[in-house]
Order: structure tokens, then sequence, then C-alpha cells
């Protein structure tokens, strides 16, 4: 991976995290394009960097994730991220198969999209407006949410998770928040098993330039993550979800034209 490429991806990372169109869609098509080979280092830098992405969220929402006294929020988080463990640990097969799948990834993009069209309409009345008002057993629910997107990559985790809050009454605002939030642990676990699993394997992926070159994506996206949080909490209080979904349906649809026509090769 040269310095191009993993600018690129990072840049493209950290603007797709937060909004619900599924980064990992888009880093995923973008290899090709860019020709980006597959390797164990360029799993790992993906996992990685959306890590360093989400740790945007532990910079903007400080005062939340440092301020020990409220003790129910980490439970809230333990609780929520639990479904998403246990599945990524027994159908890890079935991800990583998904995963290399780009036709799968791009129908997911237009069915989420389809879903997106909708959502604001369907979820009309919320009651909840923060996070502290969340139940033990809502905190679970949005956790399962969440594992929608590990068995379908490309339906985009910041979307089934806001979702699934909407569903249960959340406010939209509430919903992303509480969203963010989850990554946190959520991805803190899975770069963790990711850089294990691939130094177990393949202890050469650590070398210097890969180091640097992991270090240097992981800047980039954290950097882009912090803006696009900002503008996307901005952006679905005043306009909803309906604009994302015309562009998922829109890029899913490109994707599998590119795959038809042969310029992208699964």
């Amino acid at each position: 991976m040269t310095t191009i490429q993993s600018i690129t991806i990072a840049i493209i990372e950290g603007l797709t995290e937060f909004l619900p169109i599924s980064s990992t869609a888009h880093m995923k098509f973008a290899h090709p394009l860019l020709d980006i080979a597959p390797s164990p280092f360029v799993d790992m830098f993906e996992v990685v960097i959306q890590l360093a992405a989400i740790l945007a969220v532990v910079v903007l929402y400080w005062k939340k994730f440092f301020d020990f006294k409220r003790f129910n929020f980490y439970i809230k988080l333990i609780i929520a991220v639990i479904p998403a463990l246990i599945v990524g640990f027994f159908l890890k097969k079935h991800i990583d198969a998904a995963l290399a799948n780009l036709s799968f990834i791009a129908w997911v993009m237009v069915a989420g999209g389809v879903i997106l069209l909708f959502v604001d309409k369907v979820f009309t009345k919320p009651i909840i407006d923060s996070e502290e008002k969340l139940t033990n057993k809502t905190a679970f629910i949005i956790g399962c949410g969440q594992v929608l997107s590990i068995i379908f990559p490309g339906l985009s985790r910041s979307a089934a998770t806001i979702i699934t809050g909407m569903s249960q009454k959340l406010t939209r605002s509430a919903a992303a928040e509480f969203s963010f939030f989850l990554a946190v642990p959520t991805m803190l676990a899975a770069s963790a098993k990711s850089f294990l699993d691939t130094y177990s394997d393949h202890p050469e992926v650590l070398e210097k330039s890969n180091l640097i070159t992991l270090l240097l994506g992981s800047a980039v996206a954290f950097i882009v993550a912090v803006l696009a949080i900002k503008f996307f909490i901005d952006f679905l209080k005043k306009y909803g979800f309906r604009i994302w979904g015309i562009y998922r349906i829109l890029a899913g649809i490109i994707m599998l034209v590119l795959i038809w026509k042969g310029v992208i090769r699964q």
C-alpha cells in the first residue's frame, strides 16, 4: 500500500464512518479503483483506521467518556456491545466471505438505501432525547441492531444502530450520539482482534514501513472524522435520512454496473 493509497482510503473512512452510507462498502470498492491488492496488512489497516476515526467521538464527547461518576453510561455500552462480540466470534467465516463479495455489498447498499427513504416517516414520535434516559434493555436492543451491520456488510453500522434507536423512541440526534458512543468499544474489540490475529499469522506486517503507513492513515482518518461528526449531527437534525437513502441507492447501482461491466472484478 502506497502513501497516496493509504491517505485516500483514510479520507474515505473518516468521511463515511459516521454517515449511514457504509464506510466498509466505500473502502472495499475503492480498492480495485486504486489498484490496492488484497493482503493481511490491508485488511488490518482498514479495521485500525476505523478505530482511529471512531476515537474522534472520544475527543468530541470527552466529558461523557471520562465522567466516571456516570457509571450507568459504561454499563449501557457494555450491554450494547455484547451481541456484536458474540456474533463476531461465532460467525467470523461468514463475515469474511461477505466482505469479499462485492456484489453482495452493493445489493445491501441499495436495500439499505430503500429503507432510509422511509425511516423519517415511520418513526415520528420520539420521546427519548438523551443517552441518560436510555434503559439497559434499550441499549441491548440497539446492540442487536448493530449485529445486522456485521452480518450484512454494506448496511452501515451507524445506519443500523441509529434506525434501531429511533425504533425505540429515540430522537434522531440522541440515536446518532449513542451510535457514536457504541462504536468505541465495538471497534476497540475489533481492532485488537484484527491486530493480534494478523500479527500472529503474519508478523512481517509490522515492519517499519507498514507501521508508518498505519499511523499516517490513522491520523488522517481521525482528523477527517472529527469534521464529519459535526457535519452529520447538524445535517441529520435538519434534513433526516432521505437524501442518504437516495445516495445509497445510486452508489449501489453504480457499483453493480461497474461489476457487471468488468471495471471492478471480485
